[in-house]
């Protein structure tokens, strides 16, 4: 998705631009976690040096923030699209796309530089074995031989700005395409609108929920097992389908990869021309 945006100028559109980044931050972000989660598996040798394990989190926090920042910013981009077109040029132009994919970055770091910090500066004392597939901060503080209800306060704090105030951002964008859809003259045009937002809408669920209900949760109330469940649906599932979501079910970003097949292909064979 990353270079077929780059190579194709007709998806040089701020919708495409913010999807590009979408793409680039999944791509990090399964990659943060599901390699080694599979190599755990694969070869028994489920460890992770202290290092590594602060890494981990690190990265997780901040391609994870950026992410639930940048959902918003799709959204909002659609929002202004659909109910005002007319507006679109001047509301989502170059440099409004630009700060809103930095501050999605930025704030999604300094999020992360907070809680990786603190983390990794907990004395533990009890087992250092993780109950989870990964180093998840909640599941780490279960391991702490101090009391973390301060820390366990700012991480609800940060949940509710970085996933329970962009959902209902979202839902509120949303809501409004789909009064502004409901009110088209043209029934295909509007079954398409339904379907494709609805589509969306379905997949940012089974990333906002997950996450946000595993993190607001007290300590008292959490299962492991519960835990690892619902983190495979952020972790894992809603990465892998938000390519086939936002764009191979795009009739234009389809057109945009046959054009650029055609033009590989034709290339190759001009090159195979005899001289």
């Amino acid at each position: 998705m990353i270079l077929l945006i780059l190579l194709e100028s007709r998806l040089h559109t701020p919708m495409y631009f913010l999807l590009s980044q979408l793409s680039l931050i999944d791509l990090n972000y399964i990659s943060t976690i599901v390699p080694k989660m599979v190599s755990n598996f694969i070869l028994g040798n489920k460890y992770i040096s202290f290092t590594g394990c602060g890494f981990q989190i690190f990265l997780f926090l901040t391609f994870g923030g950026a992410e639930t920042l940048l959902l918003v910013s799709m959204a909002y981009d659609r929002y202004v699209a659909i109910c005002f077109p007319l507006h679109y040029a001047t509301r989502m132009n170059k440099r409004v796309c630009v700060m809103m994919i930095i501050g999605s970055w930025v704030l999604g770091s300094i999020n992360s530089s907070a809680h990786t910090g603190y983390a990794l500066h907990i004395p533990y004392c009890r087992s250092r074995a993780i109950n989870h597939f990964f180093c998840d901060v909640p599941a780490m503080l279960t391991l702490a031989c101090m009391d973390t209800w301060i820390y366990e306060y700012t991480v609800f704090v940060s949940t509710i700005l970085f996933l329970v105030f962009p959902f209902i951002g979202i839902v509120c964008s949303y809501g409004r395409i789909f009064l502004a859809v409901y009110r088209m003259h043209s029934g295909a045009g509007r079954k398409k609108a339904y379907s494709t937002c609805s589509t969306h809408l379905t997949v940012v669920t089974f990333f906002y929920a997950p996450f946000a209900y595993t993190y607001l949760r007290p300590r008292s109330l959490r299962s492991p097992a519960e835990d690892k469940t619902l983190a495979v649906f952020y972790t894992v599932l809603t990465p892998m389908f938000n390519p086939i979501i936002y764009s191979l079910r795009n009739k234009e970003v389809m057109e945009a990869l046959r054009r650029i097949t055609h033009r590989i292909c034709f290339s190759k064979n001009i090159d195979k021309l005899p001289t």
